[in-house]
C-alpha cells in the first residue's frame, strides 16, 4: 500500500477533472480504431482525456511524460429480452426516419448486446494496475481526488457522443413564418378525436386539418395513384389559408405540419395552441396514420433502385481481410463511407497516408484528433490492414439479414474533423457524395502544400474555347478541374415509345385512382452523353472584346490534359421548370473501357484569330457606378429565396449569361463565407461598388494555388485581381501567363537573386499528369432515393479481378454490379 500511495501521490498533480469544454475521447483511440471492446481495451489519459489502444499508450507516455491512464475494458454479453415489451411488437422495428444508423432509421446492426465493464487506473512506466475499488486505505485527499476524476470521466459525454446528438429525421424542418401570426377563424368548429372524413369526398385517410378554418380535406395523390384527391391543396388555392396538420400524426411530441405557402413540411412551435382552438388536446392524441417521412421511406423502397443497387435479391458472399473492411454508418454518413472506400483503393492515397503511417503519427501534434494527416492515415490503415474486418456477431452466429455485416470501423474522429466548421458536413444529415469528394480534395490540397499530393491523380486541365459568332474571333482559356460532369440528354433515350406508353398508362391510372404501372426507366446511350458534353454550347449576351459589345458565342469544352484517374459525375440531379430539384430516373450503360482521346483540346488553330484581351466595361454611360446586371434574372433568383446581394454577384460573375448560369454559380458558392456580402467592383466605392479586394488574399487560397504549381507571387496577384475568388484566380493566371513571365524576367534584370527568380518563374501551370485518354472502369458510387439529401449511397470497386460491393458495414462479392445506375464513376488510365 505504501508503494501504491507513493505512486499515486507522484501523479496526483497531473490528474484533472473534465471541464465543460474538454473533449473526452473514451470511445476510440486517437491513432487506431481500438475501443473499450478491443482485446486490449482503451487507455484514457487522465490529463488530456485522449484515448489510446494498447499499442499506442506507451508511445504517448514516452512522448508526453503523462503517466496515469484510466483503462476501460468492456466485454459483450447477449442482451436479456425485455419481458415488459408489448407482445405485438415485431422483433425488428420498421424504420420511422429517413436516415441510416440513427434511432428509428434503417439499422443493419441492431444492438443485441449488453456489456460487463472493467475499470482500473494504470500508472506508467511501472504498468501499475489499480482497480477502481482498490483505493481504500489511501489518504482521503488522494482517494477523493482520484475517485472524482474517474467518475467524471466515466459520466462525461464522450467526444463522439457530442457529435451524434444532431440526429437527422427526414429533412430538416424550419419554423414556419406563419407559426406566430396564424389567423384562426372564430367559427366554433370542434374536431372529434377520431372518425374523420374529407368534407369533399369519401376519403377517411391522408386527411389534413386546415388550421385557419378547421376544414378537413384529403391530401395530394401519391406517385403510385394512392393517397388523396388533392382537396386540401385546392382549398388553399381558394382561400389562401397556409397551414394544415395531418390528422392521425398528432401525438404529445408533435405532428406533421405543412405550409402550402412555403411549399414544405414545417415546424409550428404554437401547434398545441392552434389545435386547442378546435378542441384538440395534443396530450391525449395517438398516432393512427403514417407520417410524411414514413411515406417517403415507403416510396424510396419501392423505387426499384434500392433493390438493384444493393443487390438485395441475391445471396452475396461476405468478404473479409485487408482492403475489405466495412465502415459503420454514423447517421447518414454513407456518402462519406463510399467516397473514402474508393479513394483508399487508389495507390497514391495509400502511399501518401498508409505507407507513411508511422512517420505521420510520430510528427502528430499534441492533440492528434485534430490533425488532418493523422486522422486520414488512421482511416486508411483501418480500411487496408484487415484488423477490423471481422463478422459483427460475438457468438459466431448471424441472422440471415445480417450476413456479411462486419464490425468494421467507425471513423467518428475523421468525420468530426473533416466537417469542422462546414455548414453541411458537420451535421448528421445526408449529403451529396460528389460535393463531399470535392470537399475532401480541397482539404488534401490545403494539407499538402509542400509535400506529395495524391490529388494529382485526378487533376486535369480543361480547355474552353469561346467563338464570337459576329466576328468569328476566338478566346481560349484553361482551368483546373477534378471531375468531368456528364450531361444526360433525355431526348436521346432508346426506349422513347416505351416511355410514352408508360406515361400514358400512368396518367390513366392517376385519373382512375389505380396503382401505377411498373416503372419504365429511360435508357440513354453513354455515347449520347459524351456527344452532349463535347457539343458547342450557345452563350447569349456574351461580351465580345472584338466588338466591344454584346454578341452570341459558342463555347466548346475539351481536355487540355488527361488525368491518371478520370472521375465522371452523371448529372442526374437537376432543376425542373419550376426550379424544384429533381432526379432523372435514367439507365446509362457505362463502358468497361473508355476512350476520350477525341475530346483532347487543340489550342489556337491556324486561321483562328484571338479576341483582344480587353476587360468589359462595368459601368453604364448614365450611371457611372452601376454595373450592368440583368434585373429579371436577379428577381428570379431572389424569388427562389436567395439573398439579394448573392444574386447580384451571381449575375455579375456569370457575365449576364442567363438564369441557368447564375443559378449554377449560386449553387457552387453557397458555402462561401462572403456569399451574401455586397457585390464588390474594382476601382469604385460604396456598397456594391467598393474598391476590389479590400482584404489581403487568404493564406489558404494562396496555398491552394501554389500547390497547383504556380508561384506565390502569381497566386497573390491573381487573387488581388479577382477579388479573392479562388476559382477565377486560376483562370486569371492562365490568361495573363505571358505578362507574368515577362515580369519574372524583369525581376531578374533588376538584380533579384537566382533562387528568388527560379522559384517564382519556373512554375507556369498546375501540376498535372498527362497521358493517353484511354481508361478502364474500376469503381462507381450509386445513389438510391429521390434527392441527394435523402436516400442511401453504396459503392462498387473492382479488386483482384472481381467486383466488390461496399454497403457501409456489409462488404461482399458483387454478383450483378448495377453499372448502369451509378452516380459517380472512377476510371483509371490503361497503361500504354
Amino acid at each position: 500500500m505504501a508503494e501504491l500511495s507513493e505512486a499515486l501521490l507522484s501523479v496526483l498533480p497531473s490528474i484533472r477533472l473534465p471541464k465543460a469544454g474538454d473533449r473526452v475521447h473514451k470511445d476510440e483511440c486517437a491513432f487506431s480504431f481500438d475501443t473499450p471492446e478491443s482485446d486490449g481495451g482503451l487507455y484514457i489519459c487522465m490529463n488530456t482525456f485522449l484515448g489510446f489502444g494498447k499499442q499506442y499508450v506507451e508511445k504517448h507516455y514516452q512522448k508526453t511524460g503523462q503517466r496515469v491512464y484510466l483503462h476501460l475494458k468492456r466485454t459483450r454479453k447477449p442482451k436479456e429480452e425485455d419481458t415488459n415489451s408489448s407482445a405485438g411488437d415485431p422483433p425488428r422495428k420498421k424504420p420511422t426516419r429517413l436516415a441510416i444508423g440513427v434511432e428509428g432509421g434503417f439499422d443493419i446492426t441492431e444492438e443485441k448486446f449488453e456489456y460487463d465493464e472493467d475499470v482500473k487506473i494504470v500508472i506508467f512506466p511501472e504498468h501499475l494496475d489499480i482497480p477502481r475499488d482498490g483505493l481504500e486505505g489511501l489518504p482521503d485527499m488522494v482517494r477523493d481526488r482520484i475517485a472524482s476524476a474517474v467518475e467524471a470521466i466515466l459520466t462525461a459525454d464522450s467526444a463522439s457522443r457530442k457529435q451524434e446528438v444532431q440526429a437527422w429525421d427526414g429533412e430538416v424542418r424550419r419554423i414556419s413564418k406563419h407559426a406566430f401570426s396564424l389567423h384562426q377563424l372564430q367559427n366554433d368548429i370542434r374536431i372529434p378525436p377520431c372518425g374523420w372524413k374529407c368534407s369533399k369526398c369519401d376519403m377517411r385517410e391522408n386527411l389534413w386539418l386546415n388550421m385557419t378554418d378547421g376544414a378537413i380535406l384529403c391530401g395530394r395523390r401519391y406517385f403510385d395513384g394512392s393517397g388523396g384527391n388533392n382537396h386540401a391543396v385546392e382549398h388553399y388555392r381558394e382561400t389562401g389559408y397556409p397551414l394544415a396538420v395531418k390528422l392521425g400524426t398528432i401525438t404529445p411530441d408533435g405532428a406533421d405540419v405543412y405550409s402550402y405557402d412555403e411549399d414544405d413540411m414545417v415546424l409550428d412551435p404554437n401547434l398545441a395552441e392552434h389545435l386547442a382552438h378546435f378542441g384538440i388536446d395534443m396530450l391525449k392524441m395517438q398516432k393512427t396514420d403514417k407520417t410524411m417521412t414514413e411515406l417517403e421511406i415507403d416510396m424510396n423502397q419501392r423505387i426499384g433502385e434500392w433493390e438493384l443497387i444493393q443487390e438485395s435479391g441475391v445471396q452475396l458472399k461476405p468478404l473479409y481481410g485487408p482492403g475489405y473492411t466495412g465502415i459503420r454508418n454514423l447517421g447518414n454518413s454513407c456518402y462519406l463511407n463510399s467516397v473514402m472506400q474508393v479513394l483508399f483503393s487508389i495507390p497514391d492515397f495509400q502511399r501518401k497516408y498508409v505507407d507513411k503511417l508511422e512517420k505521420i503519427f510520430q510528427s502528430a501534434p499534441s492533440d492528434p484528433t485534430q490533425d488532418f494527416s493523422t486522422q486520414v492515415a488512421k482511416l486508411g490503415h483501418g480500411l487496408l490492414s484487415g484488423e477490423y474486418s471481422k463478422p459483427a456477431s460475438a457468438d459466431g452466429e448471424q441472422q440471415p439479414d445480417q450476413k456479411g455485416v462486419q464490425n468494421g470501423i467507425a471513423p467518428r474522429m475523421f468525420k468530426s474533423l473533416i466537417g469542422k466548421g462546414h455548414p453541411e458536413f458537420s451535421t448528421n444529415r445526408q449529403q451529396d457524395a460528389q460535393e463531399f469528394f470535392l470537399h475532401f480534395i480541397n482539404m488534401v490540397e490545403r494539407n499538402c502544400r509542400s509535400s506529395e499530393n495524391p490529388n494529382e491523380v485526378f487533376r486535369f486541365l480543361v480547355e474552353e474555347k469561346l467563338k464570337c459568332l459576329a466576328t468569328e474571333k476566338v478566346k481560349y482559356t484553361q482551368r483546373v478541374d477534378y471531375i468531368m460532369q456528364l450531361p444526360v440528354p433525355m431526348d436521346a433515350a432508346l426506349n422513347k415509345d416505351e416511355l410514352l406508353e408508360y406515361e400514358e398508362k400512368k396518367r390513366q391510372a392517376e385519373e382512375e385512382k389505380q396503382p401505377l404501372p411498373e416503372l419504365v426507366r429511360a435508357k440513354v446511350p453513354f455515347s449520347s452523353c459524351l456527344e452532349a458534353y463535347g457539343a458547342p454550347e450557345q452563350v447569349d449576351d456574351f461580351w465580345s472584346t472584338a466588338l466591344q459589345a454584346k454578341s452570341v458565342a459558342l463555347k466548346t469544352t475539351r481536355f487540355a490534359s488527361f488525368p491518371d484517374y478520370l472521375v465522371i459525375q452523371i448529372k442526374k440531379f437537376t432543376f425542373g421548370l419550376d426550379w424544384v430539384p429533381k432526379k432523372l430516373d435514367v439507365s446509362i450503360e457505362m463502358p468497361e473501357e473508355l476512350d476520350i482521346s477525341a475530346l483532347q483540346g487543340t489550342g489556337l488553330q491556324d486561321g483562328e484569330e484571338e479576341m483582344p484581351d480587353i476587360a468589359p466595361p462595368l459601368v453604364t454611360p448614365d450611371e457611372p457606378k452601376a454595373p450592368m446586371l440583368d434585373e429579371s434574372v436577379i428577381i428570379q433568383l431572389v424569388e427562389m429565396g436567395f439573398p439579394m446581394d448573392a444574386c447580384r454577384k451571381a449575375v455579375y460573375y456569370t457575365g449576364n449569361s442567363g438564369v441557368e448560369a447564375a443559378m449554377n454559380w449560386v449553387m457552387s458558392h453557397m458555402d462561401d463565407p462572403d456569399f451574401a456580402n455586397p457585390l464588390v467592383l474594382p476601382g469604385s466605392s460604396g456598397p456594391g461598388s467598393t474598391i476590389a479586394c479590400p482584404d489581403p488574399p487568404s493564406e489558404d487560397s494562396v496555398a491552394t494555388i501554389v500547390s497547383m504549381g504556380f508561384s506565390r507571387d502569381q497566386a497573390m496577384k491573381a487573387l488581388r485581381a479577382t477579388n479573392n475568388s479562388l476559382e477565377r484566380a486560376v483562370d486569371w493566371i492562365f490568361s495573363h501567363i505571358d505578362d507574368l513571365d515577362a515580369e519574372a524576367a524583369m525581376d531578374i534584370s533588376e538584380g533579384r537573386s537566382a533562387a528568388e527568380s527560379i522559384s517564382e518563374s519556373i512554375p507556369v501551370g498546375p501540376k498535372v499528369r498527362d497521358g493517353p485518354g484511354k481508361y478502364q472502369l474500376f469503381a462507381f458510387i450509386s445513389h438510391m432515393g429521390t434527392s441527394t439529401m435523402c436516400g442511401h449511397y453504396v459503392c462498387h470497386i473492382k479488386k483482384d479481378g472481381r467486383w466488390v460491393i461496399y454497403n457501409d458495414q456489409k462488404v461482399c462479392a458483387s454478383e450483378k454490379p448495377p453499372k448502369d445506375l451509378g452516380y459517380i464513376y472512377f476510371y483509371q488510365r490503361i497503361p500504354s
